[in-house]
């Protein structure tokens, strides 16, 4: 049975596409189908013959649209007008081959970043019958290296331009490779003078005889990262205190690449560490000098205290009494100045404030000043207002600003002459005034006469100029009340005055009553323990205590102390807080905890004075911190105290 001609047809097509194809017909169909390239022919004068799938994609226009046409299609406006394309073609002829990366234009417009290769093509005679262009669009990767380009860009200006820390790299040897602003403004040299030399170029000679500048890449290389503080050296010799962090870099298979290193100077910060640490060191010197200082201080004033109780007829007794009394007080006053500037220059004084008159503070200090006063034979006026000058105030402290203002202008004052003491309320202040007819203030001293450890001019009289804090701490203390003091003098050898302002505070009582029980006896006699490891100290307090009419057991260490505390039963102790084996401290917690004990009065008596001495000695229990030397009438007011009902709820004292 004979087919149709459309079956015939039919059966013809089936077996051919069946059929293999041949080899160029399988390589035509492999470069069509690739997408990610565009490949095309050119003819010799640049039109284009073929286009795939992959030249659609990405230019843009499909077969239909672009064959015949010039390639020259695809480039941007300048680089056709300076004829790159053409040249593109040429350098590809003359060498076969030709590769370029740059900007495309797509159909729609728009730019891409292209990698270009162009193969010239020629037959077995060697004509040319054109070019094979491959084009791949780089646009994301062009994108991204161009944004790590940037960013590079911007840490190296970054870095570079850093002027606090010096930032460099160093290569796996240990030579400088970067050298940044810092660098150079931190170490001294230029990039041009260092880049290529050894780190450890930075490196003190000692450092360098240790292998120090290897043991820090070794630690680095080891650990990722290495730190370091120490001396480094810059160029022009000097020595500057460095924080130095080296960090090793690897690559992505690990292999060394180099290291960073950071510098910071911190050589300002090393000097402010350790002038608070000269500081420190210096508070806790003063603190133990004073310790020591005061402790010999006390024996001494408690056998003048016993001399004058004595009664003697020699007057010159008396005499040498009177001056061992004024001089240790002087001393006293020397050593108290002394630990204040400490404590106030750091900032580790701190003030008790409560609404008090100023004439107790008069008061106060007009006694301490009344021994040098009488010994210089000086005429003391003192001139109050008659009204209540009520300020809000450290008494104590206070009445040491007071107690220095008189003692400068007695120092200042020759034999016979007159000081004068005012205070009068003037508006919303207190003023003070001492006024003397001393030596005077120069014009040029005036002005910085407050400041520490300035003095006047002194002669070889001046015996008792003191250490020129004494004016300092009037100044802090007064500011730290919120007033001001000035000092004003019309020159030398024309008085002096100074004039002290406190803030007005109404009150509604003075303390003057409070203090009434200060300075007298007390009429009834009492059972005191004295506790102290010096035995000049434990028996001329003792001594003195039973000229008063008390009765006295001593002990001179802890649990001496304790074993007579129990069969002895005193109603005060006066203890030291620095003794052997049993601290003062151990002790005041063992009679505490003692039955009956719990009304005894402990006070506290020692060489140690600062703000956090009087701080644990109240939370270990003790009514009343006194230190060394003890003015006799501080202890006669004391021990009057406890003959009063209220005598339980007195304050805690200060001395």
């Amino acid at each position: 049975m004979e087919m149709s001609e459309k079956e015939t047809r039919k059966t013809e097509d089936e077996d051919r596409s069946q059929a293999p194809l041949p080899g160029d017909a399988k390589f035509r169909l492999l470069v069509e189908s690739v997408r990610d390239y565009a490949i095309f022919l050119l003819d010799p004068e640049g039109h284009i013959t073929s286009w795939n799938r992959g030249a659609e994609q990405i230019k843009g226009y499909k077969a239909e649209e672009i064959l015949g046409k010039p390639f020259t299609i695809f480039y941007p406006s300048e680089a056709i007008e300076r004829g790159w394309p053409q040249r593109e073609l040429e350098f590809a002829k003359a060498q076969g081959r030709f590769e370029d990366e740059g900007w495309r234009v797509r159909k729609d417009g728009s730019l891409f970043w292209a990698n270009v290769v162009i193969t010239a093509l020629f037959d077995e005679t060697g004509a040319h019958l054109g070019f094979a262009k491959v084009t791949r669009d780089l646009t994301d990767r062009m994108r991204l290296e161009e944004t790590l380009r940037l960013s590079e860009e911007r840490n190296r200006i970054l870095i570079q331009g850093v002027r606090d820390y010096a930032i460099i790299l160093i290569d796996p040897e240990g030579y400088i490779s970067t050298w940044n602003e810092g660098a150079e403004r931190i170490i001294g040299y230029s990039s041009r003078e260092i880049i290529g030399q050894h780190h450890s170029r930075f490196y003190p000679s000692e450092d360098i005889a240790s292998d120090k500048p290897l043991r820090v890449l070794q630690t680095a290389r080891e650990q990722g990262r290495a730190e370091d503080e120490g001396w480094r050296v810059r160029k022009d010799g000097s020595r500057f205190w460095a924080n130095v962090v080296v960090t090793a870099i690897h690559d992505p298979t690990g292999r060394l690449l180099g290291f960073t290193e950071i510098t910071r100077d911190m050589t300002e910060r090393r000097r402010v560490q350790t002038l608070e640490e000269s500081g420190r060191l210096m508070t806790e010197f003063l603190a133990m000098l004073g310790h020591e200082l005061r402790n010999p201080l006390a024996p001494v004033r408690n056998a003048t205290a016993i001399i004058r109780e004595r009664k003697h007829g020699d007057a010159s007794i008396q005499w040498a009494s009177d001056v061992i009394d004024r001089q240790v007080s002087h001393l006293g006053h020397l050593v108290d100045d002394l630990l204040d500037v400490s404590r106030i220059t750091s900032g580790k004084i701190s003030l008790h404030r409560e609404p008090l008159d100023l004439s107790l503070v008069v008061d106060r200090a007009v006694e301490g000043i009344r021994p040098l006063i009488d010994a210089r034979n000086h005429r003391l006026e003192v001139a109050l207002a008659a009204e209540p000058l009520s300020v809000m105030g450290d008494l104590t402290r206070l009445s040491q600003v007071v107690l220095n203002l008189l003692d400068n202008s007695a120092k200042f004052t020759p034999e016979g002459g007159h000081i004068r003491l005012s205070a009068a309320r003037e508006g919303g202040e207190v003023l003070l005034r001492v006024h003397d007819t001393g030596i005077g203030i120069a014009p040029e001293l005036l002005g910085r006469i407050f400041d520490l450890f300035t003095q006047g001019e002194r002669g070889l009289d001046r015996s008792e100029g003191g250490l020129g804090i004494g004016l300092a701490l009037v100044r802090r203390v007064v500011e730290m009340h919120g007033g001001t003091v000035e000092a004003r003098s019309a020159g030398p050898g024309k008085g002096s005055e100074f004039v002290l302002r406190l803030p007005f505070r109404e009150a509604p009582s003075a303390r003057r009553a409070a203090q009434s029980g200060r300075g007298t006896r007390a009429t009834v006699p009492h059972r005191v323990l004295v506790v102290d490891d010096s035995r000049d100290s434990v028996e001329s307090m003792a001594m003195l205590l039973r000229t008063w009419g008390h009765r006295v057991e001593t002990a001179m260490e802890g649990s001496e102390a304790l074993r007579l505390a129990a069969t002895f039963r005193p109603e005060v102790v006066f203890l030291d807080l620095g003794l052997p084996g049993m601290s003062g401290f151990e002790v005041a917690e063992a009679l505490g905890s003692m039955k009956d004990f719990q009304e005894v009065l402990l006070v506290a008596i020692t060489g140690y004075g600062q703000d956090l001495d009087r701080r644990r000695t109240r939370e270990a229990g003790f009514d009343y911190h006194l230190t060394k030397p003890v003015d006799p009438s501080v202890l006669q007011g004391l021990l009057s105290s406890i003959d009063r009902p209220t005598a339980g709820e007195a304050p805690r004292a200060e001395s």
